[in-house]
């Protein structure tokens, strides 16, 4: 026989009110005493008192909860652009990637002949739509309308500099990645906001030879 008092707390506390409704005014006509109602009445206000603490402090539980979610995801969002740059960038050697605790890449056997840069030139453009973004779209000065990079290449490096034009690739601009597939994109923060970026890129292949360097695009940030 199922029991009479309900499972939640939630329609406990409305049963309840409609139990203690029913007889607190003539507790006689059932059998019990004005001292039982006056039990049964502090009794219900201590539990909607420790029901209402609890269902409060829940939902302060599952707004930090998703506070410390939305941290994390943003933490990890961040990270792992560091080390896309980190991994992309030429200087990094795998006993730096073990002490980083980022991941050691396999190392392939075999694969396209490296890839001869003396004529290969990327081209680029920059989509500003985003505000405080820049998508970098590079394919290769030759073959312009395809997405694919030349054979044998292993990516494109890509170098900024903001707020005016570099006069001596790459010693005055910053490293930003070696992307292997177009487009990359570049968050910039508000301290940014109306500079120019001036890019360059140019082709690595395989054995990390590098080709030419890429004519120079400018891009407003937009704030």
């Amino acid at each position: 026989m199922p029991d009479f008092i309900p499972v939640s707390d939630v329609d406990f506390s409305v049963w309840l009110d409609g139990f203690s409704a029913a007889f607190t005014g003539s507790p006689a006509a059932v059998g019990l005493t004005p001292a039982d109602a006056t039990a049964l009445s502090a009794s219900i206000s201590a539990f909607g008192t420790a029901f209402g603490e609890n269902q409060t402090a829940q939902t302060a539980a599952r707004t930090k909860r998703q506070a410390k979610d939305d941290a994390r995801a943003a933490t990890e969002a961040l990270v792992r652009g560091l080390v896309r740059r980190i991994q992309a960038f030429p200087g990094t050697t795998d006993a730096m990637r073990t002490s980083l605790g980022i991941t050691v890449r396999d190392s392939v056997a075999s694969g396209p002949s490296p890839a001869a840069l003396a004529v290969l030139r990327p081209w680029a453009k920059v989509d500003t739509s985003q505000r405080l973004r820049h998508t970098i779209d590079f394919r290769d000065a030759g073959t312009p309308d395809r997405r694919a990079k030349p054979a044998g290449v292993k990516g494109c490096e890509i170098w900024v500099k903001i707020g005016s034009a570099p006069t001596n690739p790459p010693a005055d601009m910053q490293f930003l990645a070696l992307d292997t597939a177009t487009p990359y994109v570049v968050e910039y923060t508000l301290a940014d906001a109306n500079k120019v970026a001036y890019y360059m890129l140019r082709w690595i292949n395989a054995d990390g030879e590098k080709g030419p360097w890429s004519e120079t695009v400018e891009a407003t940030i937009v704030g």
